[in-house]
């Protein structure tokens, strides 16, 4: 069994790669999937958000308030500091526990590769994989992407980005780079032949 990394900057679409290669045969473990699981109403992440950071980040519903939420963390970093703390070790757990089981796996699941899709995974360094993917654009390209596929307020977005790692620093750690310049037909493209790498190589 593979693990391999798969990390990119907001925007870059690193969450188009990963649902290419989940249909092409990965296992996903999927890092933003899992958090917005935790974060559901009745979890002890969500009750530690809100006694945290109070009732303004719960939408009317109950819900989380992801909007409201990071109008509050990527405006002041003790803030989001204060969120990561509560949130990273909850979903670092389940990460683990999930890759538990993969290990474990005897059936024909353990053949195809395991997919960690981490958006802060240079960040944290936590992970021992196999190999690091990391889905690259330019940075003015992202904020275009989230401005218009997300409604984003451009500085919104380079505030958030602001927080992760630098584009240098996660080419740095690559191991392969899959370029989101071009259109849906060139990332295709790039995603077989990544694919072929993964499973061949």
């Amino acid at each position: 069994m593979r693990f391999v990394g798969l990390t990119g900057g907001m925007g870059s679409g690193k969450s188009t790669v990963s649902a290419m290669l989940e249909e092409r045969g990965a296992v996903l473990v999927d890092a933003d999937r899992i958090t917005r699981e935790l974060q559901q109403p009745g979890t002890a992440v969500f009750d530690a958000i809100r006694e945290r950071f109070g009732p303004q980040v719960i939408a009317a519903d109950g819900t989380l308030d992801r909007q409201a939420l990071a109008d509050v963390v990527f405006t002041d970093p003790d803030e989001l500091a204060a969120l990561n703390a509560i949130v990273h070790p909850a979903v670092g757990e389940e990460i683990a526990r999930r890759l538990g089981e993969l290990t474990t796996d005897t059936t024909a699941e353990s053949a195809r590769p395991v997919i960690l899709d981490i958006p802060l995974l240079v960040e944290s360094g936590r992970w021992d994989l196999d190999a690091l993917v990391v889905v690259d654009c330019d940075p003015e390209l992202a904020v275009e992407r989230l401005a218009t596929g997300r409604g984003v307020a451009p500085e919104d977005a380079r505030a958030r980005m602001a927080t992760q790692a630098s584009r240098s620093e996660r080419l740095a750690k690559a191991d392969r780079v899959v370029h989101n310049d071009g259109d849906l037909a060139d990332l295709e493209g790039q995603v077989d032949a990544l694919w072929t790498w993964l499973t061949l190589s």
